[in-house]
């Protein structure tokens, strides 16, 4: 299933993702934390990214291509190459769970815990960004309509869902 399962940590809502990729988990571990690989699909570029920065207690900071947005900071919270990486992004957690599938592929569960007004947002985003590192950049949705149907579906869970902060594209 592409699109995100919502669920609740108290009123804090927790996307969930799940997908399948032809890789190895060696690989998709390198697609996760390598700055070269980051690039393709990730939203930000990771200052510090790079194998000695993927340790538990790593200071993180984000920075967005173009100034889209202000500069984050995080720490890693847990890396257990390749099965485990969990990091937080501002106030917000991501976690990716690796498993290896009898095909030599990857099953990657990907959870995001993010704020009620913002969950429509970030769910479409992670949804384009993971079909980017899943199918490539070519074959990404467009952001705007998996938004609306986000909005549609957690508002009546969540309140009333925002839209991209200004200057930044709707793409993502």
């Amino acid at each position: 299933m592409d699109n995100a399962t919502l669920y609740l940590e108290g009123a804090r809502p927790v996307l969930r993702f799940e997908r399948v990729l032809p890789r190895p988990p060696e690989e998709v571990w390198r697609a996760l934390t390598d700055r070269e690989e980051l690039a393709v699909w990730f939203p930000s570029v990771i200052d510090g990214a790079g194998p000695e920065a993927w340790a538990a207690g790593a200071p993180l900071t984000f920075t967005f291509p173009g100034g889209e947005g202000p500069a984050l900071t995080g720490e890693v919270l847990e890396a257990d190459r390749p099965r485990l990486l969990a990091y937080t992004w501002g106030g917000e957690t991501l976690r990716f769970e690796l498993s290896p599938r009898p095909d030599g592929g990857t099953r990657l569960v990907f959870t995001y815990r993010s704020v009620p007004g913002t969950a429509a947002r970030n769910a479409a985003g992670w949804q384009v960004c993971l079909a980017r590192l899943t199918d490539g950049p070519a074959q990404a949705p467009d952001w705007q309509p998996l938004f609306d149907g986000y909005v549609t579906a957690f508002e009546p869970v969540l309140g009333p869902q925002e839209g991209p902060p200004a200057g930044v594209g709707r793409e993502r």
